[in-house]
């Protein structure tokens, strides 16, 4: 399934996305109708559209696209929404854009997921505070990873700090709390869920040399929950810790809005 607008897209509309690849999106769980941070996903999709294209979107809109789209699916998907410009030429960035709304899904994978082997890469994403669809540096150092064994990677600083990982946030239990790392990340929508269903926890530098005082790890976003990691480089965490089953099942009960 993929509409742009409501309608199929077509080849050419998508050759945009291929060629000149300059847009945003948000990807959402749906399980059962229901999404978790579905106002926070709407905006998101309307703060990056202003930042990535400086214009207005509407998300009852976007809402309705959506609905429209996934109408006979059921059960349990991911829903894409990309937002980009069929008619925005490489030549041409600064030209006043009509930014589109391309919706797809993909089956969604069953919760939860076996823990991660994550290595460490020294990378900042461009523009890291927007879900960009530039996602070439990322998933080299993903590429890098798994053919170095890992299943992912994780990105550090020039200084040793924390991040984020490719395509996830992560967390920490120190033993008291959960401790997302400071910096240049992408303000994660399932992260800010786990806060609201779990409690009080805190942003804070975390060094990659220091993570050994850490009980536990874990990924975090809408395709994947609450996913342990096991290891970062040489490091080992617990990843069957009490606190990653307790967030993985608060998350899970966790119902979300009604899509």
């Amino acid at each position: 399934m993929a509409e742009l607008n409501g309608v199929p897209v077509t080849a050419d509309e998508l050759r945009a996305l291929a060629l000149t690849n300059y847009g945003h999106f948000t990807s959402m769980r749906v399980d059962g109708g229901r999404v978790r941070g579905l106002t926070l996903h709407m905006n998101r999709l309307v703060r990056d559209c202003r930042t990535v294209f400086d214009a207005d979107l509407d998300p009852e809109y976007v809402l309705f696209l959506v609905r429209k789209a996934t109408a006979d699916q059921t059960g349990s998907f991911v829903i894409r929404v990309t937002i980009f410009d069929p008619e925005l030429e490489m030549g041409h960035p600064g030209s006043k854009a009509d930014p589109k709304v391309l919706v797809t899904s993909r089956p969604a994978a069953v919760l939860p997921l076996s823990p991660l082997r994550v290595q460490s890469a020294q990378f900042t994403r461009d523009l890291p505070q927007v879900k960009h669809i530039g996602l070439m540096g990322s998933l080299r150092h993903r590429r890098i990873a798994q053919l170095n064994g890992y299943d992912d990677a994780i990105f550090v600083d020039r200084d040793g700090f924390i991040s984020e990982g490719v395509t996830w946030n992560c967390g920490f239990f120190d033993g008291d709390q959960i401790v997302w790392p400071q910096g240049d990340v992408l303000p994660g929508v399932t992260m800010d869920v786990l806060t609201e269903v779990h409690g009080p926890s805190v942003t804070a530098r975390v060094n990659l040399n220091e993570v050994h005082g850490m009980e536990a790890a874990f990924a975090t976003n809408t395709s994947i929950g609450v996913r342990p990691i096991s290891a970062i480089d040489g490091r080992v965490f617990a990843d069957e810790h009490p606190i990653l089953g307790e967030l993985q099942a608060k998350y899970l009960r966790f119902l979300g809005e009604a899509l």
